[in-house]
C-alpha cells in the first residue's frame, strides 16, 4: 500500500510488455493466398490417397483442413464493403 501526503504527488508508470509481431501481415503478403491454395490442393491429394487406402478418418481430417485453407485464402486481400450506395 502506498501512502502519500497531500503535498507530495505520486506518479505511477505502467510499462506494457512488448508483444511479438509478425514481420509480414497476411493482408500485405501477396503470396499468402497462393500458399494457402497450394496447401489445400496438397491436403486434397492426401485425402484422396487416404480414402483409397480405406483410412476414412485421415481422409476426413485432410478434407476439413483443406476446406479451412480455402476459407482462409478467400478472406485474404482487400475487402470492399458498402462501397456502392443504393439509389434512393
Amino acid at each position: 500500500m502506498i501512502v502519500a501526503s497531500p503535498s507530495t504527488p505520486v506518479t505511477l508508470t505502467l510499462e506494457t510488455p512488448a508483444r511479438p509481431r509478425s514481420s509480414v501481415s497476411p493482408l500485405s503478403d501477396p503470396g499468402a493466398r497462393q500458399r494457402l491454395l497450394q496447401q489445400a490442393a496438397s491436403l486434397n491429394e492426401q485425402a484422396r490417397v487416404a480414402a483409397s487406402e480405406g483410412n476414412i478418418d485421415a481422409s476426413a481430417r485432410a478434407i476439413l483442413q483443406a476446406l479451412d485453407c480455402e476459407r482462409r485464402a478467400g478472406g485474404l486481400g482487400l475487402q470492399v464493403l458498402q462501397l456502392i450506395k443504393p439509389r434512393s
